[in-house]
């Protein structure tokens, strides 16, 4: 159905803004208070109110291997499940949805097995690929559909850093094998190329990276200084403590910031020695952060380079973030782990008589908005 409305308010251009946010309430007005004008309500929204935000996509949140479910935890999330459905008495199909909505996170959802894989949209519908874990295959697949399906894309993909978990979705992302399409590599790593050609050569695998049709370019970025993507979108990186390295992005959007930082590994010790560096991190709006450890599995496994979900709230709490994510979850947790690690994550806050941030564990296609 379309709206219209009298010229006059066209004018108004201070109004429309005023009212972006109450678009609803907007809508309803103009509804009820037009007749008459030519001009499409439609029109006007895309003019005046055409405006986005960032917007961040977990694709691939597992840590070290990818992990899919298996039969014995899914058979136990059927029977929970029913065991939940007998106990609600559910007995008629129109119950279904609300019930399967109070279900606990864990059983309601997958958090997933895919290595890690996170996109950024800009506001101006850009899309950037953080990390090529095996969750590209998939945003692969999807981005078919797009110019990336007819030889036309251009995609700009930021790598933390080439471990396997890293990477290993590379050989299988569909848009490298289209001619046409253009693959663009950011990272602070001289040897980038090198690396993603390595785990494809012979005998690992049967195509040679240098033999996709896809054109690739390479974009060296150093720690501390920033890029500039769009008019007012910008990125730089920040090392990390990790075996072989690893490197943090944030991505600055106007006033909000996003930063990603997988595979890092922060102690009580190392959050006051690294003080000074901190400034990187602080006030985020979002902050993605590897959680693989509780605490106490932390203590058997210093130097592997990964951060316990108890200091990773700290560090969050220190640096003024918004919204925490925990990620790179252990392959060896299943997703009712999961969700405890994310309410003890919760509570650990709590105790602290706090109630920022807001914790989120992630969970392939999560979306978050700024």
């Amino acid at each position: 159905m379309l709206y219209v409305f009298n010229k006059i308010i066209v004018k108004k251009i201070t109004f429309f803004s005023v009212l972006y946010y109450y678009r609803i309430t907007f809508l309803y007005i103009l509804n009820r208070i037009a007749n008459n004008s030519k001009i499409h309500i439609i029109a006007v929204i895309n003019i005046f109110l055409k405006r986005g935000s960032m917007k961040i996509k977990l694709i691939g949140v597992r840590g070290s291997l990818p992990t899919p479910s298996g039969n014995k935890e899914y058979r136990h999330k059927i029977r929970n499940i029913l065991l939940r459905a007998v106990e609600a008495g559910l007995n008629d199909v129109t119950q279904i949805n609300n019930f399967i909505d109070e279900l606990p996170e864990n059983l309601k959802f997958n958090y997933g097995g895919n290595t890690t894989c996170v996109t950024v949209t800009s506001k101006g519908g850009n899309l950037y690929i953080l990390d090529c874990g095996s969750g590209l295959r998939g945003l692969g697949d999807e981005l078919l559909s797009t110019e990336c399906g007819k030889g036309k894309g251009y995609l700009k993909i930021f790598i933390s850093h080439v471990h396997w978990d890293h990477i290993q979705g590379l050989p299988f992302f569909k848009p490298m094998y289209i001619s046409g399409n253009i693959l663009e590599f950011y990272s602070p790593y001289e040897t980038l190329e090198e690396n993603l050609k390595a785990q494809m050569d012979s005998p690992f695998f049967p195509a040679p990276f240098q033999g996709t049709a896809s054109t690739k370019k390479y974009k060296l970025l150093k720690a501390g200084e920033s890029i500039q993507l769009e008019d007012d979108l910008f990125v730089d990186c920040h090392p990390l403590n990790h075996p072989g390295g690893c490197v943090a992005y944030r991505f600055r959007e106007g006033k909000k910031i996003f930063i990603f930082a997988t595979d890092a590994e922060f102690t009580g010790e190392t959050l006051e020695r690294a003080e000074n560096q901190s400034h990187f991190f602080l006030n985020s709006d979002i902050l993605i952060l590897d959680s693989q450890y509780t605490l106490d599995e932390h203590f058997g496994k210093f130097d592997w380079g990964h951060t316990s979900y108890t200091i990773a709230v700290n560090c969050a709490i220190r640096w003024g973030v918004k919204h925490l994510i925990l990620t790179h979850h252990d392959p060896g947790n299943d997703d009712k782990k999961l969700r405890n690690i994310h309410s003890d994550a919760i509570q650990h806050r709590n105790d602290m008589k706090l109630k920022i941030p807001m914790i989120h564990i992630a969970r392939e296609g999560m979306t978050f908005s700024l």
